[in-house]
């Protein structure tokens, strides 16, 4: 099978000739199944659809784009015919070479060989070479993007991704652009605790100290207060210095015309002005700053009347550092102004330039009702009407995007920022087929569904139509994950560039992001960019879902290390350290992102300030956090590092060996009895913890508390880990079925516990046979060896669609 010709076709050095299946169980050959059409389904052409969707396809996907529903609907068609076969053949392809890569290890096994031997690492080798799996590598590449929006292509900072289902994640997500640096610290354990006043009120204080703080002002307390502006003082001090003084002895800050510019005046506490080192720091003002008359302002003056101004100053001061802005509030009158000396109440800092609003392994979008409100709110999100009603108080509020923030620059001048994040749009992978459409009798793939619905909605930002704006270069995002290898890529490369046709769009609008978290793809990364050199803006190494397919693709060849020593093995850092180096000699420096992974503790915020400006040091230009606060702190780390520097420096080392990339973490002493335990316990409470929220509640992004109850963020990734580790020690005999089963009833227990204040929980253990969700859970684990890939969402997906008809059927 081969592409249909088209005026934008794969080369044909990606496209692998056609292959017969061999005698091995085939995973993905049944995905696009033949299904029985329902007669209340919509017909359109030769479409047969869902009203959920025809609705929203109407009412919010094709207004004021200039296409009509029914042209929508025949562009699905086209792209289905042209293309599903191919698709088919790629996840066909997947099947084969797994199956040869477990013969491989199977009869090395049987021959005598350990596959941990150092011997081993050309054999297997040569092997891949043989079988098609490591392609050839064509030397070096160069990409081609353009129009590509500076968030993405110049200025390093955190990317928030957000489940596209819940309308207000996604608007705080969009608006973490601009987050209060002083509340991120007050709320998490940056700052140092304090104990509680004994009238319980919450103003804590030291107690070692002897003195007692002000009184509370509703349950503040004024002395974690005090820690969190003497945090800030120590950052300004750390990335915007004076040119005498320190911060802390500021006690009134302005902006003052010398000649034709502005610069920034500061009023130290002994009566001396001063200004930045950097004068080009400040980059702007807004509100009533400044002295009420000329006398004393000279900079350096010793003697000044400055410091008891007829007004109190209130306004907002704007600093621009390695490209991301901080903007000091000022107000003397504001109760935490007025403990500060400077009257600085807050400083605002320019966080998640971008965020990526994912129909992916965040969500739990199983059906038509549910893929539909996840489109309503991409739509709403390019149109700039989403809103989302909240509760404060007592009072109802509703959250909408952020304006644009509005300044006057160092001449004066009016100008204005950005006020949200750029949004990337991640859809399902290609293995994803959706019964919402069926065509010929079978289900279409859904990730062609996202796609048309992406750019169609994308149109209102790229027209102008909108409310506000999301790409001021007129582009398109769209992250892909879950791609295996160039000739995927080049799929999904076609598939964008027949969208651009469809909608009249100019060629690479729409960009790809290509996820790094398949095995394949990662040996043959540089290949891959090749293939979508011309639209690629964002690699990612997305090194959990990456876990999960390195212990699936070595699932035969003995025993992998535990979850908590994979970090250790000499893959995943010759996996991290080859990603940046490709991007950076693809020329992806100044055109594109570099990104890296999630931090998956959302409560232990010191703990992220301390560890993942490791990232920006390995040259990542972005990295992914999951909230708003966390990209509130992580910006710190793209002020402490100045990333391109840092890759300038990192492209003249070696590049990372491939020989390391393909090392299976495979054990080399095996674990005593209470370790295996351990890791037992651990992965059935994290499994559970997180499918009983999916299937049960539709929940596909959690906060899960492990044994020791902290709070660990959960997604089909980590999902993806501890299912495959359990399921290739069950294949290994470290434990048996039995011990699976009965480990699995007892942290059924720990699980209704830790979630019995919840209301909508409907408990496990008492009825572990009945429960749609504890029976999903095991069979992730028992059938993790056949699972395609190891991916959980069919699993998942076929347990919530019961669930939902369990409770339709109770109504």
């Amino acid at each position: 099978r081969r592409f249909v010709r088209l005026p934008l076709r794969i080369s044909s050095k990606l496209v692998a000739k056609p292959f017969t299946v061999p005698n091995h169980p085939s995973p993905y050959r049944d995905m696009s199944s033949a299904i029985a059409v329902p007669e209340w389904y919509a017909s359109v052409g030769a479409l047969s659809i869902h009203p959920a969707l025809v609705k929203v396809v109407k009412e919010e996907v094709c207004p004021g784009t200039g296409f009509s529903p029914a042209y929508f609907w025949s562009c699905l068609e086209r792209l289905t015919k042209e293309f599903r076969l191919e698709l088919e053949d790629c996840l066909g392809r997947r099947d084969v070479l797994q199956a040869e890569v477990d013969d491989f290890y199977e009869s090395s096994r049987k021959a005598g060989h350990e596959c941990t031997a150092d011997a081993m690492r050309p054999l297997c080798k040569q092997f891949l070479k043989d079988i098609g799996y490591l392609e050839e590598d064509h030397g070096p590449v160069n990409i081609t993007t353009q129009n590509v929006d500076p968030e993405i292509a110049l200025i390093p900072a955190p990317q928030l991704v957000v489940p596209s289902d819940n309308a207000r994640y996604v608007l705080n997500a969009i608006n973490a652009r601009w987050c209060s640096l002083f509340d991120a610290l007050y709320a998490f354990d940056v700052v140092p605790s304090t104990a509680v006043q004994a009238d319980g009120t919450g103003a804590g204080f030291d107690l070692a100290s002897g003195s007692v703080p002000a009184p509370p002002v509703r349950g503040y307390s004024p002395l974690r207060g005090q820690s969190v502006i003497e945090f800030a003082k120590g950052l300004l001090d750390e990335i915007a210095p004076l040119a005498t003084g320190t911060w802390g002895e500021v006690t009134r800050l302005w902006p003052q015309f010398v000649g034709q510019v502005q610069q920034l005046v500061l009023l130290l506490k002994s009566g001396v002005t001063t200004s930045l080192k950097m004068p080009a720091l400040f980059v702007g003002s807004v509100g009533s700053l400044g002295p009420p008359n000329a006398v004393g302002t000279a900079l350096g003056s010793a003697k000044s009347s400055l410091s008891s101004p007829a007004l109190p100053d209130k306004g907002r001061i704007f600093l621009k550092h390695n490209g991301l802005h901080l903007v000091l509030e000022i107000d003397h009158d504001d109760p935490i102004g007025k403990s500060s000396l400077s009257g600085i109440k807050d400083i605002t800092v320019e966080a998640a330039l971008t965020a990526i609003l994912d129909m992916e392994d965040s969500v739990a979008a199983v059906d038509a009702e549910d893929k539909a409100r996840v489109y309503s709110n991409i739509c709403g999100v390019f149109r700039g009407t989403l809103e989302a009603p909240f509760v404060k108080d007592g009072k109802t509020f509703v959250r909408t995007a952020q304006p644009d923030v509005w300044l006057r620059d160092q001449r004066g001048d009016a100008t204005t920022l950005p006020g949200r994040a750029v949004c990337l749009v991640r859809t399902v992978g290609h293995h994803m087929f959706t019964d919402m459409v069926v065509f010929d009798g079978r289900t279409v793939p859904e990730g062609f569904v996202d796609c048309l619905v992406t750019t169609a909605a994308a149109l209102q930002d790229l027209r102008g139509t909108g409310n506000v704006v999301n790409s001021r270069m007129g582009s398109v995002y769209i992250v892909k994950p879950k791609m295996h290898g160039p000739r995927e890529v080049a799929l999904t490369s076609v598939i964008f560039g027949r969208a651009e046709e469809f909608f009249g769009l100019r060629r690479n609008t729409v960009k790809m992001g290509i996820m790094d978290e398949e095995r394949r793809t990662s040996v043959n990364l540089r290949e891959c960019i090749r293939a979508a050199a011309a639209r690629v803006f964002f690699i990612n190494t997305g090194f959990l879902d990456r876990t999960g397919d390195e212990i699936h693709t070595c699932m035969l060849a003995g025993p992998v290390v535990r979850k908590q020593d994979m970090r250790k093995e000499p893959w995943i850092r010759a996996y991290e350290d080859s990603n940046v180096d490709i991007g950076l000699h693809s020329g992806f420096a100044g055109k594109a992102q570099i990104g890296k992974g999630m931090w998956a503790r959302p409560d232990s915020m010191k703990a992220m300030l301390e560890a993942k400006i490791a990232e920006p040091m390995a040259g990542a230009s972005t990295a992914w956090v999951p909230s708003p606060a966390a990209a509130a702190l992580h910006s710190i780390h793209y002020h402490r590092v100045n990333v391109p520097e840092r890759q300038m420096q990192l492209a003249t080392r070696p590049s990372a060996p491939l020989d390391l990339i393909l090392t299976p973490p495979l054990l080399k002493v095996m674990p005593n009895r209470d370790d295996i335990e351990e890791e037992l316990r651990e992965s059935a409470q994290s499994i559970l913890g997180y499918v009983v929220r999916w299937v049960d509640l539709g929940i596909g992004c959690s906060k899960v508390p492990d044994l020791q109850n902290v709070g660990l963020m959960e997604d089909r990734a980590t999902l993806r880990i501890s299912s495959q580790l359990l399921a290739n020690w069950l294949h290994h005999g470290l434990v048996s079925e039995q011990e699976i089963r009965d480990t699995f009833k007892e942290m059924a227990k720990v699980v209704d516990q830790q979630n019995a204040r919840d209301k909508a929980y409907r408990p496990m253990s008492t009825n572990p046979d009945g429960s749609i969700a504890f029976q999903a859970a095991l069979r992730l684990v028992l059938n993790g060896k056949t699972a395609p890939n190891g991916y959980t969402e069919f699993t998942l997906h076929e347990a919530r669609r019961r669930a939902k008809a369990a409770v339709s059927a109770r109504l």
